[in-house]
């Protein structure tokens, strides 16, 4: 019996999904809950697991495309492993043929197993089948992601007056760009329904590059017809040049920092803490809270509870804002940046006010190791208040990083490293740190920051709850 593999839903806001990577090939046998497919969305990245045991028998969307949400990706022939001993027997039976007529008999058997080479490519036309018919729906209530409502409000356009062509009636980042293209004055119809054929009729760009492959290129645009004809997956070695395009966890990263750039003015406050107390701390306790607990001590869990002690005293910077209006969130949730071999991902420790010192770092090391293996869920990247990265752990100084919307903070932790100080007019060797507070100045002023950030040095020089 054949199953049909579909592309899930991975959460409330999410309408479709990127297949990223193929974990099996038509052929292979798959378990039930073996996983078959990554793919990538909006909000997260993750391993699909078979819906059933078989045989994978066609793979209908490729590496890289993106599909509506119930879009068919694949077949599972569940009836193909019961079967896998059947064919044996019936292979001797055309096998007589050939002996029997000699040329005659060798034309049709060839012809026979010309048949399913032109039933490969037929994957291809399925793709725009699918997504014509998941457009095809209306919208009767109004579904967009949170950068197209974004995008929205930035350019003035009414939701409410586009007919969303994604799943459910959904108004897509297409529908929203066709819509801005539109107020402009561009032409909205050239640029969606046909860039592949708006790249092809300008072939004199690509002979450029190769005309003079020693001169390096101003802008990477000279590129852009090279990628347009190439595959999306595939790196383009140009002249003395390698293109490599961008994955698509990078692409919804640079969406994500473009609009948070564009959206709030940052500012940067950097103060200086003094961690020696917490070094010794950590060093003496370490051993013995992973033996007791099972789970490592990092200092990251340190700057967790800091921060909720810094979000307690100026809750303006646990607060988004919406239009004229500053939404201050009772619930503190932080989301720590953990840095992927492919790119970035932002998981949330919710109501980390709530917890105590080792419930945040079963927390921070559960979260964090799910997130390199693909297991996260959709909820776990979503509603943070407020955002911890630490660039230190990789050698940096301090960093000044960009704000995640819709949070009006993010603190970043620059390395812990033993410098001369001055104490009491005396140089000593302390373990130092540089913390750097990145808000939005549309909401919070430079005397809440450093006042935020004061509140934070003060919890981790005088830190004073145990750990075991």
């Amino acid at each position: 019996m054949a199953v049909d593999v579909v592309m899930p839903q991975m959460g409330e806001s999410i309408f479709e999904g990127t297949i990223t990577k193929w974990l099996k090939k038509p052929g292979d046998k798959v378990e039930r809950d073996e996983p078959l497919f990554e793919i990538s969305t909006d909000k997260v990245d993750a391993e699909i697991p078979s819906p059933s045991a078989g045989v994978l028998k066609e793979i209908k969307i490729a590496e890289g495309q993106t599909v509506p949400i119930q879009t068919v990706v694949a077949v599972i022939d569940g009836a193909a492993s019961a079967a896998a001993s059947a064919p044996a027997p019936s292979a001797p039976a055309p096998a007589k043929a050939p002996a029997s007529t000699p040329a005659p008999a060798s034309v049709p058997a060839a012809a026979k197993p010309a048949a399913p080479a032109p039933a490969a490519p037929t994957p291809a036309p399925a793709i725009p089948a699918a997504a014509t018919a998941a457009s095809g729906t209306g919208a009767e209530r109004i579904h967009s992601s949170p950068l197209v409502r974004r995008l929205a409000k930035e350019h003035g356009v009414d939701l409410a007056s586009l007919e969303g062509t994604g799943a459910g009636g959904r108004i897509t980042k297409q529908d929203m760009e066709a819509a801005i293209a539109a107020q402009s004055g561009a032409a909205p119809a050239a640029a969606p329904l046909a860039p592949a054929a708006a790249a092809r009729p300008s072939p004199p760009p690509p002979p450029a590059p190769v005309a003079a492959p020693g001169a390096p290129p101003v802008h990477g645009s000279q590129f852009l017809p090279a990628l347009q004809v190439g595959v999306p997956r595939e790196r383009i070695y140009f002249g003395s040049y390698e293109i490599q395009p961008l994955t698509v966890m990078r692409q919804k990263i640079a969406e994500h920092m473009v609009a948070s750039k564009h959206v709030s003015p940052h500012v940067y406050s950097v103060d200086e803490v003094d961690m020696s107390k917490i070094a010794a701390l950590r060093a003496k306790s370490k051993d013995e809270f992973e033996k007791r607990y099972e789970t490592k001590l990092t200092f990251m869990p340190f700057f967790v509870k800091a921060a909720v002690a810094g979000l307690r005293a100026y809750p303006t910077l646990n607060a988004s804002l919406d239009g004229t209006n500053v939404v201050v969130h009772k619930e503190v949730n932080i989301g720590i940046a953990v840095a992927l071999d492919w790119g970035l991902i932002v998981p949330i420790i919710k109501n980390a006010d709530e917890k105590n010192f080792l419930g945040i770092q079963r927390n921070l090391n559960d979260l964090a190791e799910r997130a390199r293996s693909k297991k996260l869920k959709p909820e776990e990247v979503q509603e943070g208040t407020f955002s911890i990265t630490n660039p230190g752990v990789f050698g940096g100084l301090f960093g000044l990083p960009v704000i995640s919307q819709p949070n009006v903070g993010i603190l970043g932790l620059g390395a812990i490293e033993k410098r001369p100080v001055v104490i009491n007019d005396s140089i000593a060797i302390r373990s130092m740190c540089y913390v750097t507070l990145s808000y939005d100045h549309r909401v919070v002023d430079g005397a809440i920051a450093h006042q935020f950030l004061h509140k934070v040095k003060e919890t981790l020089e005088n830190w004073s709850e145990p750990l075991v």
